[in-house]
């Protein structure tokens, strides 16, 4: 059944669209987490009009500006954004009739800038590998612009504390509501503090027994400030998860809220975030898989024994929405590149079923020898090579078709009735890119090693390997 103000929605018009902020679906996960013996519901915040959980924050942080006159009609809202929280101002920016300056860090994907610039903002790159307090680093960007541009507010979404109230008035109180205040366990992607903080801090009202795990990057120094106290900049260095960790403590931070962090590697959380989509068919961003393999190690505590029942209900919040990573995460040679892809190559193949000779044929050998090797050697496919040049190939389906015409081919040359040469490409080539070569007229690839010497893989070769 659907809560009465989505019912309401069905059957009446909205007066624009910051009128759909809020009210999103909590799902059951069922196949990343079958694992863990309690129940997994991820707060799926892409349902939101741009496509991410800042929309709440956003939009609270301008009411809150106006009401205290910080801007007026036809100014200009100016922040420093990874992507998600400028769509949300962006999006108020549209309805209410400002214009939108952000600055953004070169380590964000380009889909993001590019969506902001789509909704009328203008956007400002700035070097991510500085210090904040740098004159290029996005956050000083952000702020000499709103001290030269008139009529302009500069949002801070990192200390403005309408950040962690939205959460608290509108993100909390719908977990609770939709769990009938079942939840025992939320865990979040910790950023600038604002959804974490400010939705376990109405949480842990209602159940001050509710456990709050935050998960962190490694490269952001929030998980070793929660553990210490200490603000140690030996912590930060450049990491490419997006759309969280710090290299500062923002003022929405209380960690007094917070039950525990865990660190998630880049490569661990980009490789669950295309997980999630393929398991579960929701198309999250970066931070959604950092923050189910955050679960995944936060799940067993330090003596290795389970810390989660049957009866826990743990919500995990899923920010914002793959279409915002297709150029990352969701890109394959993107991902190759940073090593992030256990992908089986040709070398990976041949090296899998041991040292093998390599069969093959010269022009001059007759058909009855390639029979002859077909049968001593169970292949259906040999190479037809000259002076170690590939000149054609010998199949079993073709020679099969041959002979049924002409029985007396067995006394022919292998040049006179050879096949197309099998086609050659690089020892490191992905297996699942072997596969495109492998057609009903085409049984084989070759390849040669470091030492120049060939290599044959075959369709069979390539069906054993991806079984294993």
């Amino acid at each position: 059944s659907l809560p009465l103000r989505q019912i309401t929605i069905l059957y009446m018009w909205l007066n624009n669209i910051l009128e759909t902020i809020g009210n999103t679906p909590l799902i059951k996960l069922n196949k990343i987490t079958k694992n863990l013996p309690c129940t997994v519901l991820a707060k799926v915040e892409y349902f939101n009009p741009g496509n991410s959980i800042k929309d709440r924050m956003a939009l609270k942080m301008l009411e809150v500006a106006e009401k205290e006159g910080k801007i007026k009609p036809g100014g200009t809202i100016i922040e420093g954004t990874s992507g998600n929280t400028g769509m949300g101002l962006a999006l108020a920016a549209c309805v209410k009739g400002y214009k939108c300056i952000f600055t953004t860090t070169d380590k964000q994907s380009k889909e993001k800038a590019d969506i902001l610039k789509a909704v009328g903002a203008e956007v400002i790159v700035c070097p991510t590998n500085v210090e904040p307090e740098d004159p290029r680093s996005y956050y000083s960007v952000s702020k000499r612009l709103a001290t030269e541009v008139p009529n302009s507010w500069y949002v801070n979404q990192y200390d403005n504390l309408a950040n962690r109230l939205a959460h608290y008035e509108q993100t909390g109180p719908e977990i609770w509501e939709q769990t009938e205040g079942k939840i025992t366990h939320l865990v979040v992607a910790a950023g600038t503090g604002g959804t974490i903080v400010g939705t376990a801090m109405y949480l842990k009202e209602k159940n001050p027994n509710i456990k709050v795990w935050a998960i962190d990057t490694y490269g952001s120094l929030l998980k070793k400030y929660f553990d210490t106290g200490e603000i140690d900049q030996k912590e930060v260095y450049p990491y490419i998860s997006e759309g969280f960790g710090e290299d500062f403590v923002p003022a929405n931070y209380d960690m007094s809220v917070i039950d525990e962090f865990t660190k998630v590697t880049d490569k661990d959380g980009a490789v669950m975030t295309r997980r999630i989509a393929k398991d579960e068919g929701m198309f999250c961003g970066y931070s959604a898989g950092s923050c189910v393999q955050g679960l995944q190690q936060l799940a067993k505590g330090p003596d290795g024994k389970d810390r989660l029942t049957r009866d826990d209900v743990v919500v995990l919040i899923f920010h914002d929405h793959g279409s915002r990573y297709v150029g990352k995460v969701y890109n394959d040679q993107w991902m190759l590149e940073r090593g992030f892809l256990d992908v089986k190559t040709f070398k990976d193949v041949v090296g899998g079923r041991g040292a093998q000779r390599l069969i093959s044929l010269t022009c001059s050998d007759t058909v009855a020898a390639a029979i002859e090797l077909m049968k001593k050697y169970d292949i259906e496919n040999i190479p037809v090579l000259e002076n170690g040049e590939n000149k054609g190939a010998i199949s079993e389906g073709g020679l099969f078709n041959k002979i049924l015409n002409n029985p007396d081919i067995k006394t022919q040359t292998v040049a006179s009735v050879m096949e197309k040469a099998y086609p050659e490409v690089a020892f490191e080539t992905p297996v699942e890119r072997l596969s495109t070569y492998i057609t009903r007229e085409n049984g084989a690839v070759l390849s040669r090693d470091e030492s120049g010497a060939l290599h044959i893989v075959t369709k069979y070769d390539i069906i054993q390997s991806l079984s294993k």
